[in-house]
């Protein structure tokens, strides 16, 4: 195989395979069935999740406005999958992400999120919305 062939399948970064995610016919369920069934598998992003595109338009917005600057901070609430996708971009990007999450969140989804190089803050989720120490007040 030459590089050509190659070529139209290989990206520069793995935020340009985030949305280029298959189509696949739905032939069982769809069978008969018109327009053609397809399914989208959003699963097949780098982050396992749509959210790895809510992640990259939040953080171009963002840059498109000025609002994030080179070396910037993200601060995200998160209970897994945004946080995920942001904490792959944001390396990738040169960004710092600060990942909030409730003290209820699995370990492996604060391990993933930390291995990626987000610092991820754990909250009580056993106070009041309105503590200091809440989740939705720390973020």
């Amino acid at each position: 195989m030459t590089d050509t062939a190659i070529a139209p399948i290989l990206h520069d970064s793995i935020l340009d395979t985030i949305g280029d995610t298959p189509l696949v016919r739905l032939s069982r369920i769809g069978a008969g069935v018109r327009p053609r069934l397809v399914a989208k598998l959003e699963a097949f992003n780098p982050g396992g999740s749509i959210k790895d595109r809510v992640a990259v338009a939040l953080i171009e917005a963002a840059e498109r406005d000025g609002r994030l600057k080179p070396g910037g901070t993200i601060v995200e609430p998160t209970s897994g999958n945004t946080g995920t996708g942001l904490a792959i971009a944001a390396a990738l990007k040169g960004y710092r992400l600060v990942c909030v999450m409730p003290d209820k969140m699995s370990s492996e989804k604060i391990a993933l999120l930390r291995a990626y190089g987000a610092d991820v803050v754990v909250c009580p989720t056993a106070v009041p919305r309105e503590s200091p120490q809440s989740y939705y007040s720390v973020a």
